[in-house]
């Protein structure tokens, strides 16, 4: 298999934002195949190509790698081990109701692209501005700064070695020629820095799963935990980048919960606009991890129809409900009484984890759902309450999509509060004026439907 290196991408426009804006919102995009010939496709001169199967194996183990475990590509894998420490005393997670990273990868950028390094600072700046931070609330509030970056060994649990070694590799290049443009997989980019900030991204996650899960042992009510994170994840493959994504990030937290904690059965929500194809991938066949995902059909990358319920031990593991465009609150609110609440109880989860895009907004430019923020605080509240019932409240929410700042900035904001038990801001900035008709009809009967395939 011959797979290419990245190639150089100049700086994007402001007004080619559109034309990217226009590719994923095409029904018909065909998504990335990664698995086939070509992971990273080259645009400057064919001399300057390079097999990044043929480098060689450059593997940063925090220690030996001795066990029976096996990664996503056959290899085996690290012993179970838990990291360092835990970056916040115990005694202070145990008091706090939410806990969040942030790691906004501020290297990682191409001007007019919707997946900036705004959209973390952003988030920031609302919350502060909300006093919904360690600073304002610094009991019920914690912020985790000094956690470890994923290693090599945690990613290539989900990524093929040879895409996260040679994903490594290219950086030298990507210092060299600057933007580097990953064709193929949807309008998703590499900088000098990606590679080193996607680690962070996960290592972010990494540590929340550890703090509530130790939470978890000495309390019944630990903390929701939040990493503020990009680039997101939810789209890349095993076998390479896809649609904004480096690093599946939930998917990575998965076995991550499964290996080093013992808690076998994960549930997976993602309620990101776009169909989650990357987790889906990846569990498509384990019976120990259900990815449920509720996105707009017909959108970017086309993946994600009701009939994709897994296979051989894994079929009845994943769900997916394609929302009719124009769905919101209305639509949501019925999906995750009927389906999302009755999949998770027989599922019977040892913790939920939660791919939270925020572009089923409204305003969001990406897409044509009807959420607001009140939405999303409805949404967050509920998942908070279903895993404080089902796996004693171990719970981690992970950034995808948002890309409308405002309305990205104001519902995590409004999910903080839902954590919290808060009352919602939502009517601060929700304009009910702008929602129209929801499709009921179609949404009923696509909650039948996915109600009968799943016998709900």
């Amino acid at each position: 298999m011959n797979i290419h290196m990245l190639s150089r991408s100049p700086l994007l426009p402001r007004q080619s934002q559109s034309m990217i804006l226009s590719s994923l919102r095409s029904s018909s995009s065909p998504g990335c195949k990664l698995a086939g010939v070509q992971m990273f496709s080259k645009v400057c001169p064919p001399q300057r190509s390079m097999d990044l199967l043929n480098l060689p194996a450059i593997c940063h183990f925090r220690v030996r790698c001795n066990s029976n475990l096996v990664g996503s590509d056959g290899a085996k894998s690290r012993p179970k081990t838990t990291r360092a420490q835990l970056p916040i005393p115990l005694t202070q997670l145990t008091e706090a109701r939410v806990i969040y990273c942030a790691a906004p990868a501020m290297g990682h950028n191409q001007e007019g692209h919707p997946e900036c390094n705004s959209r973390v600072p952003a988030i920031l700046e609302a919350l502060e501005k909300a006093e919904l931070t360690s600073k304002d609330q610094s009991s019920t509030i914690l912020k985790i700064d000094n956690y470890e970056p994923a290693s090599q060994y945690d990613v290539a649990a989900v990524h093929s070695r040879s895409y996260v070694e040679g994903l490594e590799k290219i950086m030298v290049e990507a210092k060299k020629e600057g933007l580097l443009f990953l064709e193929g997989t949807g309008p998703t980019y590499a900088t000098s820095t990606t590679y080193d900030e996607a680690m962070v991204a996960a290592g972010a996650c990494l540590s929340l799963v550890d703090s509530v899960v130790a939470a978890s042992q000495v309390t019944l009510s630990p903390p929701v935990g939040f990493a503020l994170i990009r680039p997101p994840g939810h789209h890349a493959v095993p076998k390479g980048p896809m649609g904004f994504c480096v690093f599946g990030n939930v998917a990575v937290a998965a076995r991550y919960a499964q290996r080093v904690h013992g808690l076998q059965r994960v549930f997976i929500i993602d309620f990101d606009v776009h169909h989650g194809n990357g987790t889906h991938d990846a569990f498509y066949e384990d019976p120990n991890i259900f990815f449920l995902s509720t996105h707009q059909a017909g959108s970017y990358p086309g993946t994600g129809k009701m009939e994709e319920v897994g296979s051989g031990a894994g079929e009845g593991t994943s769900l997916n409900f394609p929302l009719p465009g124009g769905s919101g609150d209305e639509a949501m609110s019925a999906v995750f009484q009927e389906v999302i609440v009755p999949a998770a109880q027989r599922f019977k989860p040892d913790i939920i984890l939660v791919s939270a895009g925020y572009d089923a907004h409204v305003l969001d430019p990406l897409a044509s759902l009807q959420f607001t923020t009140g939405t999303y605080y409805r949404l967050s509240y509920e998942i908070k309450q279903l895993a404080q019932d089902l796996c004693g409240g171990r719970c981690v929410f992970f950034l995808e999509g948002g890309y409308d700042l405002k309305s990205l900035s104001y519902s995590v904001v409004d999910t903080f509060r839902a954590f919290l038990g808060e009352k919602s801001h939502a009517n601060r900035f929700d304009n009910p004026a702008i929602l129209y008709d929801e499709p009921s009809v179609s949404v009923r009967k696509a909650i039948d439907w996915v109600k009968a395939i799943h016998s709900l």
